[in-house]
């Protein structure tokens, strides 16, 4: 019997996060049985903050070998029957996760212990729940794309119920578990229809036996594109999202809100780049409506919301809409627009959810517009950032979020894609209202009597100050354009290079 040759190196990226979650579990029985000893030395604070920075270390090494990959050709983890593949895509995407990862694990530390929910379980879930991204982002086979998003979804099912004393943690938790539960079902469907047509569940294969004259395979493809845009929130599949972003702790709502979508959309575009091909032009169509309906019903929807939670979440429908709009155009420049928009909408949600996390106190989420009043006399940092980050989700030049809509609007424009364009356009116009309504209770309205001073760790500071960074630097030089400390930050060039392997 000859055993196939396998290249480890295609999946060690996903082994690492798997170790760690291991390791994770092991150091946290570890640190129990320390702390039950007559004298403990080690305080919960310490044991929380060992365990973040033992996750974020797994996760440091997965993004640094992922980024060493990403110019290198790609590799199969098993030639003869090809499954998960490391390429430029999904090495870009794999760091930018492991980045978006350690930022969350940051965030989470004091976060957790004010709640008294600061269990080691947390830390080993998202780091499985990372293993699944890693999975899905790599997956050139519809069977392993299935298994990702589960792998992803389960893990994350838990951690948004993980504050199990408070109702509206364990109802965004089942609801998101159902909803996740019928959109795995469609899309176990579909693949099985594009199996009974084209025969092969390999993305290659089933670009080459796909006739688009099949209503089999056009059902099947659509059934596919459906499951996705559960885990995009994009309308009109998008009203769990709401619901589990207000209920889930803050902490899962930041990691979830951004890691879950790039995962979904990198996997969304590797499949209708390489396996729809010959269906592309009715689902442009599908696409583009989408991406209508999207923008408008999340910016809309997040004018008349007075929970920060609720708006950020109606938000985060209107930027899928927007990134809908480089699957419409469906060319060159569009998708790397797409993965550039990506890897900049992570600092500027991280950084919104971050502050919001600073805000916490005696166990209850600031998650109320009101909480924010006054907040520039409280805390002036937190504040400003706060406003940075809001201003950048807005499209405010000299931001990365302008930026990230100007590539992906003029890659739309190139592809003759005008009219969806004015839309998003007038959309981005409604959504400034609601961000600077943010920044109008922090700045011109008196705090409460008892509003207290939020104190701000250090590991929040670390992250909030990194978001803070990205958002400017790459607002002002995406690409390094000029030689000096960061002229290597040629992040609109990885983009590009990551797009080429999604591209027919």
């Amino acid at each position: 019997m000859k055993f196939p040759a396998l290249d480890i190196g295609a999946v060690l990226p996903l082994l690492i996060a798997a170790t760690g979650a291991l390791a994770v579990l092991v150091a946290d029985l570890l640190l129990r049985a320390h702390a039950a000893r007559p004298a403990p030395r080690l305080t919960p604070e310490l044991a929380g903050r060992g365990l973040a920075l033992l996750s974020a270390l797994f996760l440091a090494a997965a993004a640094l070998f992922s980024a060493a990959a990403m110019p290198h050709a790609a590799r199969n983890f098993n030639a003869d029957h090809p499954l998960v593949q490391l390429d430029a895509l999904s090495a870009f995407c794999m760091a930018v996760l492991s980045l978006a990862a350690i930022l969350a694990c940051l965030l989470s530390v004091n976060y957790l212990r004010t709640l008294r929910i600061a269990h080691g379980e947390y830390y080993a879930l998202l780091l499985v729940a990372v293993a699944g991204m890693f999975l899905l982002v790599c997956a050139v086979d519809m069977m392993a794309i299935f298994l990702g998003i589960e792998m992803l979804s389960i893990p994350i099912y838990v951690l948004a119920g993980f504050d199990r004393r408070k109702l509206r943690s364990n109802e965004s938790a089942l609801k998101y578990f159902i909803v996740g539960s019928f959109a795995s079902a469609l899309m176990l469907y579909g693949i099985a229809l594009l199996y009974g047509a084209t025969g092969a569940t390999q993305l290659d294969a089933i670009r080459e036996a796909f006739d688009a004259e099949n209503p089999l395979a056009m059902i099947g493809a659509g059934l596919v594109v459906v499951g996705f845009t559960f885990k995009i929130s994009s309308v009109p599949f998008h009203q769990w999202t709401p619901d589990v972003y207000e209920g889930a702790p803050t902490s899962v709502t930041a990691f979830m809100s951004v890691t879950v979508k790039l995962a979904a959309f990198a996997a969304l575009l590797r499949v209708l780049g390489v396996a729809f091909v010959a269906a592309a032009e009715p689902l442009r169509e599908i696409l583009w409506l989408l991406a209508f309906l999207t923008m408008a019903v999340g910016n809309f929807m997040a004018l008349v919301q007075d929970n920060v939670k609720r708006l950020l979440a109606y938000s985060s429908v209107a930027h899928a809409g927007y990134l809908l709009i480089g699957f419409a155009a469906a060319s060159a420049d569009s998708y790397a627009a797409v993965l550039f928009y990506l890897m900049a909408y992570a600092p500027m949600n991280l950084g919104a959810f971050g502050v919001l996390m600073c805000l916490t106190r005696q166990g209850r989420d600031a998650d109320r517009i009101e909480d924010l009043a006054g907040l520039a006399q409280r805390s002036p940092g937190l504040a400003a950032a706060l406003t940075l980050f809001a201003v950048s989700l807005a499209g405010m030049p000299a931001t990365v979020g302008f930026q990230a809509k100007f590539h992906l609007f003029v890659a739309a424009v190139r592809a003759e894609h005008v009219s969806i364009v004015v839309v998003a356009v007038l959309t981005s116009l409604v959504s400034f209202y609601y961000y600077l309504r943010l920044v109008v209770f922090m700045y011109m309205r008196e705090p409460g009597e008892n509003a207290p001073r939020p104190r701000v760790g250090s590991f929040e500071a670390l992250a909030i100050g990194f978001c803070a960074a990205a958002v400017v630097i790459l607002g002002l030089l995406p690409n390094g354009d000029f030689a000096g400390l960061i002229g290597w930050l040629r992040t609109l060039d990885w983009a590009r290079a990551a797009a080429l392997p999604a591209l027919p």
